[in-house]
């Protein structure tokens, strides 16, 4: 039976899906995905550009914010092409290398987002909690051995996942649940044992999500105390203000990453299209915001948005 799945080098090929039950309506989303992705490219761009070329924002917050916005760009284009395929051209077989390629680029990126939130974290935390070491801490060799740890980590984590899912036999119908691949998703396939690849699976979670979130809050918890411990009202909020735009990015990208975990383990008699538009909007929605809300939030990044579109300073 396993010969009808597998191509002449022995491993399978997958099946795609756009949104079961809603395939009436795949052009319509096709259009909002392809307004996601025009946001997400333009805006991301444009926060690069700004930042280049103005120089009030040659600093690290703001270095922190490019790297943000490239790995927002790589989430995008990692799901482009089988999005593409399957909600426009209705392609939906993808071959298992293809596969593999994509799922490690799409956990590869969605890591380094949450490693990159951490060492945002940490800027802000600097800032606030010891403003006198802000320039001796976070120098630009400091800034590069983050974004180089950062993606060593996420390098490390990722790279064993198409291996042990390599070794292991496909002898069903491989149809996945989302028009992209996703490690959660293949590891429901093989008709092996799938014990070592769920306890990796986890570790991985949590040795990067898990801790990232434990450190970001940790790290909210001392700036919130700082705070408080300031004396005018006004000089608090002008403080924890300078925060704000990191806090949204930060929950853009965990609570929609909750939701889809739960409702993967609590929702199992909710419609497939229920999951499909969950992992939509993890995959989506945080490239596509946290421009927007930089742009709204950055006083110099804004003034220099309303040049470029509008001509004018706002």
């Amino acid at each position: 039976m396993g010969g009808n799945f597998h191509n002449s080098s022995g491993l399978p090929h997958f099946t795609l899906t756009g949104l079961p039950g809603l395939e009436t309506s795949q052009h319509w989303v096709f259009l909002l995905l392809g307004a996601l992705y025009m946001v997400s490219t333009v805006g991301n761009g444009l926060i690069l550009f700004i930042i280049k070329e103005e120089q009030s924002l040659h600093q690290p917050m703001y270095y922190f914010l490019s790297l943000l916005s490239i790995n927002d760009l790589g989430v995008s284009f990692s799901t482009l092409p089988t999005v593409l395929a399957t909600y426009c051209f209705h392609l939906r077989e993808i071959s298992f290398d293809s596969c593999m390629a994509q799922m490690f680029f799409i956990h590869l990126f969605s890591f380094m987002e949450s490693g990159i939130l951490l060492s945002m974290s940490f800027d802000r935390y600097v800032a606030i909690c010891n403003p006198l070491r802000y320039a001796t801490v976070l120098t630009n060799v400091h800034m590069l051995c983050m974004g180089l740890s950062v993606f060593i980590r996420s390098f490390c984590m990722v790279f064993p996942l198409p291996f042990l899912l390599k070794r292991l036999s496909f002898c069903k119908t491989n149809i996945l649940s989302h028009a992209y691949c996703l490690h959660p998703d293949l590891i429901r396939l093989p008709c092996d044992d799938v014990t070592i690849n769920n306890i990796f699976g986890l570790f991985i979670v949590i040795s990067t999500f898990g801790l990232d979130s434990a450190l970001i809050l940790l790290s909210y918890v001392l700036i919130l105390r700082s705070v408080l411990a300031i004396a005018s009202r006004e000089e608090r909020l002008k403080t924890f203000n300078t925060c704000v735009s990191h806090i949204c990015a930060v929950l853009i990208f965990y609570v929609p990453m909750v939701g889809v975990s739960m409702a993967a383990r609590y929702g199992r008699h909710a419609p497939q299209y229920v999951h499909t538009l969950m992992s939509l909007v993890y995959l989506f929605v945080p490239p596509m915001l946290n421009p927007v809300i930089y742009s709204i939030k950055t006083k110099e990044i804004r003034q220099r948005l309303c040049k470029i579109l509008l001509g004018t300073k706002f």
